[in-house]
């Protein structure tokens, strides 16, 4: 495997190839439970030396990755069955592969990342008349004008939100309250606890620098619905919660802890007109 520095990616974007190789991993399982082959086939090509990664990365947080691209999947998938003409925009897209997961044929798809991680996707991602790819930063405004026009929105931030202060997280549901009114949202979040758990054993572990720690972490995510009248949290649930039913009771209690103390969660959010 190549040398990692032939990878250049700011410190929080190198982060981004974490759960690119854990659903690569997952893949190549006897009884994979996510299928991601465009993840393999770019962990097997891209220059970047993986071994610290799988040295040290806990199995819960492994694990957490495909519990997320699951839910993300099937919250995507239904949307699109009530809307197939939806647009899809993926917030801090990194190497993410959704897409090739659940298109339909018909859905328009926005990947939108910070300029590095944008040129690091295009050598192993391709647009195409559906899907076209945004460089700048989620908390920039520019880019809500390339889907004003359209009627049934879905924005997904994966692994995104925590690495926003709460001014910042505040400031991104305050835009999208007046940009795009009547949209739903999907993210991941962490508890306070969550947060310090994931820099120790993540970020410290997997060898990342520390300025890539993470920074937004809430006890109860219903207290984001105080912050405007526009916000209105659908549903939220531990991490695991549907996951680790795939597994025997006796493998479920690192799962049943972590879900038990909030550690990390799956919300969905629709902002109301």
């Amino acid at each position: 495997m190549a040398d990692s520095k032939e990878v250049n990616l700011g410190s929080v974007q190198e982060t981004l190839l974490l759960p690119l190789w854990g659903r690569a991993i997952e893949t190549q399982k006897e009884k994979p439970l996510l299928v991601d082959n465009k993840a393999v086939s770019i962990i097997q090509n891209i220059p970047y030396d993986f071994a610290r990664i799988s040295k040290n990365i806990n199995k819960l947080i492994l694990a957490a990755w495909i519990a997320r691209s699951m839910f993300f999947d099937k919250k995507i998938k239904s949307f699109i069955d009530r809307f197939p003409d939806a647009a899809i925009v993926n917030l801090g897209c990194g190497l993410d592969t959704t897409f090739d997961r659940v298109d339909n044929g018909k859905i328009q798809w926005i990947d939108l990342d910070l300029p590095d991680s944008i040129e690091l996707r295009k050598k192993y991602i391709s647009e195409s008349e559906r899907r076209r790819f945004i460089s700048c930063s989620v908390l920039d405004t520019n880019w809500y004008s390339e889907i004003k026009n359209a009627k049934n929105v879905m924005l997904m931030l994966a692994g995104v939100i925590y690495y926003f202060d709460e001014n910042e997280v505040k400031k991104l549901f305050n835009d999208i309250i007046n940009f795009l009114p009547g949209a739903e949202i999907i993210f991941d979040h962490c508890s306070i606890r969550g947060m310090n758990i994931s820099n120790k054993k993540v970020i410290d572990k997997g060898g990342m620098d520390k300025s890539a720690y993470l920074k937004w972490g809430i006890d109860n995510i219903y207290d984001i619905e105080k912050w405007n009248i526009g916000i209105k949290v659908l549903s939220n649930m531990p991490m695991y919660h549907e996951f680790k039913m795939n597994y025997p009771v006796f493998k479920r209690l690192g799962f049943n802890i972590s879900d038990s103390l909030k550690i990390m969660s799956l919300a969905h959010v629709k902002i109301n007109s």
